[in-house]
């Protein structure tokens, strides 16, 4: 059974031998079966689009993330909708709050988070939600706009326990990055021991936020072994088991990606 990474930047991932073909590539040999490409502007969305359509074992999403800045196009609901129909399109976002970088101002992020919440709504599709410093605004948004019509994953998950049920009440899925494996992210740790099987998922957010033992490099989709093997041990659960789950549950939640193939060979450690 192969892992998904259920949230990177394939365009950002730097390869200057063999590009994102040799990215993808040595996630298929490392045992990750797809990948979920995530569009952070609509500027740079082709790329992200035209990535998912030459390779079938990569989505997309279709979005502006909280912190970009006025220069970027301002995601209307009408050309959220226009472009999330698109083929290999399988999510709204990335979208959220983000207060560490606040340059825009709540007012305006919450807006733009409405607009992804409306368009997410009415194509049918999951949300991809980032969140920093911002937990407490964040849900009463979701909770407001009726998010928990769509659902989606609160991805890189870095907030309280508190935090986490809410958003799983809203059916919402959990999904860990790199971050977990680090030594300090304590807090993070028994978050990831909590969450049911059926509600988590793992990431890179690469180029960003390597696993031990590559922290400090540029991160790429291979990767997500690491993290995935690191909260197995946490949890004390079987990494095949684990792996059959958390890939279900990635292919549950993004109803329109499509699966090459269910591979029966286990994943060697």
């Amino acid at each position: 059974m192969g892992l998904v990474d259920s949230h990177c930047h394939l365009p950002l991932v730097v390869d200057d031998s063999s590009g994102t073909d040799g990215v993808v590539e040595r996630a298929l040999v490392n045992g990750v079966e797809h990948m979920l490409c995530v569009s952070v502007d609509l500027e740079t969305f082709p790329g992200v689009l035209a990535t998912a359509k030459k390779h079938p074992s990569v989505s997309a999403s279709v979005g502006v993330h909280p912190n970009k800045d006025t220069g970027c196009r301002e995601p209307e609901i009408d050309e959220l909708l226009q472009l999330g129909t698109t083929d290999s399109v399988v999510a709204i976002g990335e979208t959220g709050l983000d207060y560490y970088r606040n340059e825009e101002g709540p007012k305006i992020q919450k807006e733009r988070l409405i607009r992804h919440i409306e368009a997410a709504k009415e194509l049918s599709k999951p949300l991809i939600i980032h969140c920093r410093e911002a937990a407490k605004d964040l849900i009463d948004v979701l909770r407001e706009e009726r998010a928990d019509q769509v659902g989606g994953v609160m991805h890189c998950f870095v907030e309280d326990w508190e935090t986490a049920q809410a958003a799983l009440d809203l059916g919402f899925l959990i999904s860990f990055s790199g971050i977990v494996t680090f030594k300090n992210a304590l807090q993070l740790k028994e978050i990831a021991k909590k969450i049911p099987l059926e509600k988590i998922l793992v990431e890179t957010d690469s180029p960003w936020l390597a696993p031990i033992p590559y922290r400090g490099k540029q991160n790429e989709p291979a990767y997500v072994k690491n993290t995935a093997e690191y909260i197995c041990a946490l949890r004390d659960e079987n990494f095949n088991d684990f792996s059959a789950a958390t890939t279900d549950n990635f292919f549950r939640l993004f109803v329109n990606a499509k699966r090459q193939s269910k591979p029966n060979q286990q994943i060697s450690r």
